[in-house]
C-alpha cells in the first residue's frame, strides 16, 4: 500500500488561475525540461498553453506546502464525449479518429500528463490515477485514448521500441486510428524476429508501459511533432477489453 501524503490535494481546476497554474507546471516539464515549444507558449510568463485548454477539464494535484502559482505538481488534461465543440480533440491534429468517434461509445481523451520531477516515483502518480479512475466511473467512460510521446524525433534511435509496439500492441482493426499523412512515420522498422525485447521495452516511456500493462493498444503509425520535439503514438484503452483483475484493481483505486 502506498502511503498517502496529507499535503497533496487532488481536484479539478475551477477557474482561470487554476488553469494557469497547470500551464506553469507544463512549462517546467514540457518546455524547460524536455525542450518543447508551440505557438501559444508564453516564455515570459512561463506558461505552456494551447487552443484546446478552455475546452478541457484539468485534473490537478496540489502540494499545499508550495506557494502559488507553483503549487501544482501533477496535471492530467481530460475531455469526455464526442468533442464537437471548439477546436475538437487534440489528437485529431495528429490522428484520424474516425474509428473512435464513430463507435458510438463514451470516449475520454487524456493528455498533457506530467509530474514535477520531485514527485516522480512516489505516491503522487498513484493519487493521479485514483482521481482519473473516479472521473471515468462518474462519467461512464468506455474508451480512453491520447497521444503519448517519445522524447526527440530521431526515429532510428527509437526503432526497437516503435517496432515492438507495432508488432505486439497494435490496436484491433475496429479501434485502429491512423497517424495523419502530413507527419506519418511507419513503426514497422524492424522485423519482429529481430527485436531485442528487453532493449525495446527499456526505451518505452513509463506512462506508456503502464497503459500497455492494463491492456492498452497503439494506433497505426507514429506522428513526428517537431515543434514539441517528440515522436507521438496514440494509446487506446478499451475498458471492456481489460483483464478483469486489472480492471477491478484500477477501478477500486477510486
Amino acid at each position: 500500500m502506498i502511503a498517502h501524503d496529507p499535503n497533496l490535494v487532488l481536484r479539478l481546476a475551477e477557474g482561470e488561475a487554476d488553469i494557469r497554474a497547470c500551464q506553469r507546471l507544463r512549462y517546467r516539464v514540457f518546455v524547460e525540461e524536455l525542450g518543447g515549444d508551440g505557438p501559444m507558449v508564453d516564455h515570459a510568463a512561463r506558461l505552456e498553453a494551447d487552443a484546446h485548454d478552455p475546452d478541457y477539464d484539468h485534473l490537478m494535484l496540489i502540494d499545499r506546502r508550495r506557494q502559488e502559482p507553483d503549487h501544482v505538481i501533477g496535471v492530467y488534461r481530460l475531455r469526455p464525449g464526442a468533442g464537437e465543440a471548439g477546436p475538437g480533440y487534440y489528437c485529431a491534429g495528429e490522428y484520424d479518429l474516425g474509428k473512435l468517434t464513430g463507435s458510438g461509445r463514451r470516449l475520454l481523451e487524456l493528455g498533457r500528463s506530467c509530474l514535477d520531477p520531485e514527485f516522480r516515483g512516489g505516491s503522487a502518480m498513484y493519487l493521479m490515477w485514483q482521481g482519473l479512475a473516479g472521473y471515468i466511473q462518474e462519467r461512464g467512460i468506455e474508451i480512453l485514448f491520447g497521444v503519448a510521446s517519445f522524447q526527440g524525433t530521431n526515429v532510428e534511435e527509437m526503432a526497437p521500441a516503435l517496432s515492438l509496439l507495432h508488432h505486439r500492441h497494435l490496436a484491433p482493426a475496429e479501434l485502429r486510428v491512423r497517424a495523419l499523412d502530413a507527419s506519418y512515420q511507419k513503426m514497422d522498422l524492424i522485423s519482429e524476429a529481430d527485436i531485442n525485447r528487453r532493449e525495446a521495452m527499456a526505451q518505452v516511456p513509463a506512462l506508456m508501459k503502464a497503459y500497455l500493462r492494463l491492456g492498452g493498444f497503439v494506433g497505426e503509425g507514429a506522428f513526428i511533432d517537431r515543434p514539441f520535439n517528440t515522436t507521438d503514438v496514440c494509446l487506446i484503452l478499451d475498458i471492456s477489453r481489460m483483464d478483469p483483475k486489472s480492471r477491478a484493481l484500477y477501478m477500486a483505486a477510486s
